[in-house]
């Protein structure tokens, strides 16, 4: 049915297109701009109208007209073009067909990393479908790479079907959503719809319209470093200090031991020697009022502290990072309504836990465009034993355009 689906998913996950959170550019890495201007180009080949890429932004996005008399509302589909900071040079994507759902996997010659359904249970869903796996020395890139090939796919039938009634439809492939900062410089005149969705999660059947809110706190610690044969009652050690405070904040809301809507202070950083040490959390919580709560825990934490030393010698910088996109979508659940419906259709069932992280859509709801995520079909992203099914991403290719063909109806 999408001859040009998988064919075109392993082009571009040979592209090699990480984001790089130190740069200063936008995007943040030239090989997301050359990536972008062959996506242009392949954008004007299927002939989609309207195309451009927005160099203040990194983002190419594509008009696929009304061909349909009805006023029906416009949407977007949305996915990112960057890969995570994990080896993405010289993949090799490997077939496995016929998958019987219980097997190991073997990703390189020597066997050393091995897809196994002890370690992945996912893998038991699969039983039948043909897996696209790395060979164990680098990511595979299906996020989300799968969602710009679905999208692409997508258009591209829509546009060889015109009996397929439709209102106007605008695509868009970002950079830099694996460092959050792609969608800071989305620009929603550029993109005139009624609503949009992200193709940008996991396994078949995710729906996903509650993410975190996020914030990010950036701790610095003064010392006092001394010989420490002559340290008692003067030294201050920076590392025992950032110790002490980590010990201060709740032991079991952290990733490892939260799930479901349950947040967490996780530390992502720390670095230091005893005259100065960094450090650097993320907080999350889907309540915005337990959110904010967590914010004020952890400030409270500093400000205690800094009493007993009588002087500053920690300081802290909080800032957010995103909110939870419920708070927007909320507000009208039809958009919500219509990929249910187009899900069952297919016979796929919705599912809707919350996404615990963020998407492009966090950002871009709270720009007044409500933004929810659907699956594009990956799992365990991010790393060597990340896979997706050929059948996961035909799904979300069809889901897409029944969606699309739904809305008309409405």
């Amino acid at each position: 049915m999408y001859p040009n689906l998988v064919e075109r998913f392993i082009k571009y996950v040979k592209t090699e297109t990480r984001s790089d959170a130190t740069s200063k550019t936008t995007p943040t890495t030239q090989t997301q701009v050359d990536f972008a201007h062959e996506l242009k180009k392949e954008l004007e080949t299927i002939g989609m109208s309207d195309v451009f890429y927005n160099d203040e932004n990194g983002f190419v996005i594509a008009t696929l007209p009304s061909n349909t008399d009805k006023n029906v509302r416009s949407m977007g589909f949305i996915a990112h073009m960057d890969t995570a900071d994990f080896n993405a040079e010289n993949v090799n994507p490997q077939f496995v067909e016929n998958y019987d759902g219980v097997s190991d996997i073997a990703l390189d010659k020597e066997g050393k990393f091995k897809l196994t359904v002890t370690d992945f249970p996912n893998l038991a869903n699969y039983k039948g479908q043909t897996l696209i796996t790395t060979d164990g020395s680098t990511l595979l890139g299906a996020d989300d790479k799968s969602g710009i090939a679905e999208i692409m796919t997508a258009m591209e039938y829509l546009i060889k079907h015109p009996e397929i009634k439709h209102g106007k439809v605008m695509v868009a492939f970002g950079p830099d959503e694996e460092i959050g900062i792609g969608a800071d410089k989305f620009k929603v005149e550029d993109f005139p719809v009624d609503f949009a969705y992200t193709m940008d999660g996991g396994p078949v059947g995710e729906l996903q319209f509650e993410t975190f809110s996020a914030a990010q706190a950036d701790i610095s610690i003064e010392g006092k470093n001394v010989h420490p044969g002559t340290a008692k009652n003067t030294m201050v050690n920076a590392l025992q200090v950032a110790i002490d405070l980590h010990d201060k904040l709740p032991k079991d809301e952290v990733p490892e031991k939260t799930d479901g809507y349950e947040g967490f202070f996780h530390l992502l950083q720390l670095d230091g020697v005893p005259d100065e040490a960094t450090m650097t959390y993320i907080i999350r919580d889907h309540s915005r009022e337990k959110f904010e709560a967590k914010k004020a825990y952890i400030q409270s934490i500093v400000d205690e502290m800094n009493k007993d030393f009588g002087q500053e010698r920690i300081s802290i910088n909080i800032f957010d990072q995103y909110y939870n996109m419920r708070e927007v979508i909320e507000k009208d659940m039809s958009i919500i309504d219509l990929v249910d419906e187009a899900m069952r259709k297919l016979d796929i069932e919705p599912n809707k836990a919350p996404v615990r992280g963020g998407t492009d859509g966090s950002k871009i709801s709270y720009m007044g465009l409500p933004t929810p995520n659907i699956f594009a079909g990956g799992e365990n992203m991010h790393g060597r034993f990340e896979f997706v099914a050929v059948e996961s991403m035909e799904k979300a290719t069809s889901l897409i355009v029944e969606i699309v063909k739904l809305n008309e109806t409405k």
